[in-house]
C-alpha cells in the first residue's frame, strides 16, 4: 500500500518564504500540507491557504510546540510524517531521499544531515556549527547515539512517532525525537541533504542572540536530563 505522507511546517512570520516552499510541495502530490502558525504578526496564515495548505492555529509560541500541534491535525489514513522549516532552506528536491527508505521498509525515521550534505555559503552560522557538533558529540559520549545533524528536515512514520511520546514544547524538540528514537532502538536511517540560506526574514533562534542562546542551554540540558535518567 502507498504511504499517505503529509508535511508540517511550523511557521512564525514567514510571509515572505512560504509560497515558494508551499508551491514546491504542491508539485509533491503530498497526502497533506499542515503550517503551523505559530503566534505570527504577519500575514503568514493568509500566504499559507493561498499555497494550498491547510493553516492549524498555535498561538502559544515555542518549535516543539508548533510541531506538536501539526501532529495533532494530522488526518487519519496519513502514514508518514515530514517535518521542515518554512523559511526555504531546505532543499526539498531531497524529500524522496528522506521517505524512501520508510517507503523501501528500511527505516522507522529518516534524518536530513546538513553535515553530510552540501551547504550553501553563510546558511549555517558558526555558532549552529559548533553547537551541532557539541550536541551530537555530547550524545555519542553520554548516550551512545551516534548523529551528525539536528537539522529539521526529517521524516518519520506516524505509528512511530506517537509510540515515541514526544512532549519538549521550544528548542528541545529536534534532539528529544532523536534520543527516544535512540533508546527505543528505531532504525535510522541520516541521508545528505542541501541546506541553503533562509530565503527571506530572520530566523528565529540563530537570527538572535536570546534564540542562539536559548536554544543552546535547552539542547544540552536536554541531553544531560536524559543522559542522567534511566
Amino acid at each position: 500500500m502507498a504511504e499517505r505522507i503529509a508535511a508540517v511546517l511550523p511557521a512564525r512570520n514567514e510571509q515572505e518564504s512560504l509560497p515558494d516552499v508551499l508551491r514546491v510541495l504542491a508539485e509533491r502530490g503530498l497526502a497533506q500540507v499542515l503550517v503551523v502558525d505559530n503566534g505570527s504578526t504577519d500575514a503568514t496564515a493568509d500566504a499559507a491557504r493561498r499555497g494550498g495548505a491547510e493553516v492549524v492555529n498555535e498561538p502559544k509560541r515555542g518549535y516543539g510546540q508548533a510541531c506538536l500541534a501539526g501532529i495533532a491535525a494530522l488526518r487519519p489514513e496519513i502514514s508518514v510524517v515530514v517535518f521542515l522549516d518554512a523559511d526555504g532552506s531546505d532543499d526539498l528536491a531531497d524529500m524522496p531521499q528522506l521517505v524512501g527508505p520508510i517507503e523501501r521498509g528500511e527505516a522507522e525515521m529518516v534524518l536530513g544531515s546538513r553535515v553530510l550534505g552540501e551547504r550553501e555559503q553563510g546558511a549555517l552560522s558558526f555558532q549552529q556549527r559548533f553547537g551541532n557538533w557539541l550536541a551530537t558529540r555530547l550524545m555519542q559520549l553520554l548516550l551512545g547515539a551516534r548523529y551528525t545533524d539536528l537539522g529539521p528536515f526529517r521524516a518519520i512514520r506516524r505509528e512511530t512517532l506517537e509510540r515515541l511520546g514526544m512532549r519538549d514544547q521550544d528548542y528541545g524538540w529536534t534532539i528529544e525525537m532523536q534520543i527516544k528514537a535512540h533508546r527505543a532502538g528505531l532504525r535510522i536511517v541520516e541521508v545528505p541533504v542541501r541546506y541553503r540560506r533562509r530565503r527571506a526574514g530572520q530566523s528565529k533562534i540563530s537570527g538572535t542572540l536570546r534564540g542562539t542562546v536559548g536554544a543552546g542551554v535547552k539542547i544540552i540540558w536536554t541531553i544531560l536530563r536524559y543522559a542522567l535518567s534511566p
